[in-house]
């Protein structure tokens, strides 16, 4: 099967290939991400792969249609960068990576937490200035502290199992929780409670329109003052300027990112030599207490290897019997 790659990197290209060994699928590589001005690429294609920052919106699917694709393989787990239900009307199969290695994600998210706490990103700056003072750089044992875990899937599941092995009391918010969390000594309590409760507080729920915004100006007024907010899920989970403002009022005590809200024309790029026309991410970038990544929980080996196999599959499972392995239902969604 011809598929369009878009939003290719070195790494993509690696990882897909070796992937893709014994399938022998023709994978055209693209470097430009997927945009209604960029799908005519795909001409000659039955399927498009995409990643989080491609648009798969309803003029972006009709133009694909158009030219013959029928499958869109995504690898990644989110989707709400997919219009599910004109993929379905257009005839177009949707599929993703539902899961890959919990740990780089869940293992990010910790390195955030550490980061921050013990000030890393700063004491690096300041040992290559030679200047080895100590003040400012004041942390806290982690033993003993309140975790709260919003979303307890695989991923979230995993970073509580690594909180918890530091000594830390672990709330959890989840609609469905997870039997093993429980027994693993996780108690779940409504939202309100968990962040007037907690010292930190991580995001790992997927975006939907419940989650949209789910940190706001009212839930960060019911955190406990000074607390720790981390996000490895999706960035429009936290309203930005919400966060601005409680982090200009000392509210808010740490911001740990590796998304952000309007990170499509951001992230992924070497936008070194370029002056940042974000001003709300410029403003995200000039406070000492937050620290940001550029989208990089997902970025191991191991977990990158996972990505394209699975996408591997599902472009392989399409082509020899039209159903994808891990297809996305419109009507389990809703």
């Amino acid at each position: 099967m011809r598929v369009a790659v878009f939003s290719t990197k070195p790494y993509d290209r690696y990882f897909l290939e070796a992937a893709n060994e014994s399938a022998h699928h023709e994978l055209a590589y693209l470097e430009p991400r997927l945009t209604v001005e960029t799908g005519a690429l795909a001409q000659g294609a039955t399927a498009v792969c995409a990643f989080v920052n491609d648009s798969l919106a309803a003029g972006v699917l009709q133009s694909l249609a158009q030219r013959g694709v029928r499958l869109v393989a995504l690898r990644c787990t989110g989707f709400n960068n997919v219009d599910l239900v004109a993929a379905r009307k257009l005839g177009i199969t949707v599929a993703r990576v539902p899961e890959y290695s919990p740990h780089a994600v869940a293992e990010h998210a910790v390195t955030l937490v550490l980061a921050l706490n013990r000030r890393i990103h700063r004491a690096y700056a300041r040992v290559r200035e030679g200047n080895f003072a100590l003040e400012g750089l004041l942390g806290f044992d982690m033993k003993g502290r309140t975790v709260g875990v919003i979303g307890t899937g695989r991923i979230g599941a995993t970073f509580a199992r690594i909180l918890a092995g530091f000594g830390c009391t672990i709330l959890a918010v989840d609609p469905a929780p997870d039997p093993a969390c429980i027994a693993a000594g996780v108690r779940y309590v409504d939202l309100p409670d968990l962040l007037a409760a907690s010292d930190i507080v991580s995001l790992h729920c997927p975006l939907t329109p419940g989650t949209r915004h789910l940190i706001d100006a009212a839930a960060l007024a019911r955190m406990r003052p000074g607390a720790m907010l981390i996000n490895t899920s999706r960035g429009a989970v936290i309203d930005t300027p919400a966060v601005i403002a409680a982090l200009k009022d000392g509210r808010l005590g740490h911001l740990g990112l590796d998304v952000y809200e309007e990170e499509a024309d951001l992230f992924f790029e070497d936008l070194s030599d370029r002056v940042i026309q974000d001003d709300v991410f410029a403003r995200l970038l000039s406070f000492p207490n937050v620290l940001v990544t550029g989208h990089q929980a997902f970025f191991t080996a191991d977990a990158l290897q996972g990505i394209a196999r699975t996408t591997i599959a599902n472009i392989t499972g399409f082509e020899r019997d039209g159903r994808a392995v891990h297809e996305i239902s419109v009507e389990k969604l809703a």
